[in-house]
């Protein structure tokens, strides 16, 4: 469906730009899960272990929690600035959930990828849904927890929500994690070691992919296949 702002809008309220070509060289990881399933400890974690990898940095209309950082955890804006760069075409997609609005700068985005940068994005799996329409070469992957226990003790830890907000959070991450089949990739944070090692590991085999090995050494792939000089 097709909105005033001239959008395509997806299934769960989301919207899409035009489908864009999927640009060489450059790697787009597209990581979801469920909240409290330690998506975010597993990112920083990778970005310390292998460098390259720019994050995308997110739009949302919710308050910072605590510690986090503007332009760096989150782009945080009010309902105002974020409709009017919606309006503006700027966002890749963008969703209205647990009651606040989340989006992906399009521009940013495909410029980052396109001039061969790798780029991590985070985002819950409708989104991953409709990037995968866009950019078909993403990686997706998806992180489980061990258990619905574990999720639930790591979300009352956090000591941010209460009961009734971490049993809506428990209901929303069923259906989340009903999606882990749609992902190329599915990691269970058992053991925080063992999945920072599965992360980096999906990493490194995405780059020695044909596409991405021939773009990033075109010169030396014709050097290696040009024909023998004449005798």
């Amino acid at each position: 469906m097709t909105t005033e702002h001239g959008h395509t809008e997806a299934a769960g309220g989301r919207q899409q730009q035009p489908p864009a070509e999927a640009p060489p060289g450059g790697n787009l990881y597209v990581i979801a899960a469920p909240s409290g399933a330690g998506k975010t400890s597993l990112v920083n974690a990778l970005l310390e272990r292998e460098a390259g990898i720019r994050l995308s940095v997110s739009y949302t209309t919710r308050p910072p929690r605590p510690g986090e950082i503007d332009g760096v955890h989150s782009r945080f804006v009010d309902d105002a600035g974020f409709a009017a760069r919606r309006d503006r075409g700027e966002f890749l997609e963008h969703a209205h959930v647990h009651g606040n609005w989340y989006a992906t700068s399009a521009t940013w985005l495909q410029r980052e990828v396109a001039s061969g940068h790798d780029v991590l994005l985070e985002i819950d799996w409708q989104g991953a849904q409709q990037v995968r329409k866009l950019i078909g070469a993403a990686v997706s992957i998806f992180i489980l927890p061990p258990s619905l226990a574990s999720l639930r003790e790591r979300l009352e830890k956090r000591g941010q929500d209460t009961a009734a907000v971490i049993a809506r959070r428990i209901d929303a991450a069923r259906e989340e994690m009903r999606h882990c089949e749609e992902f190329d990739y599915v990691i269970i944070n058992q053991d925080f070691a063992a999945a920072v090692a599965d992360l980096a590991a999906i990493v490194r085999a995405s780059r020695l992919r044909t596409a991405s090995q021939v773009a990033r050494h075109a010169k030396l792939l014709q050097a290696l296949l040009a024909p023998p000089d004449p005798i």
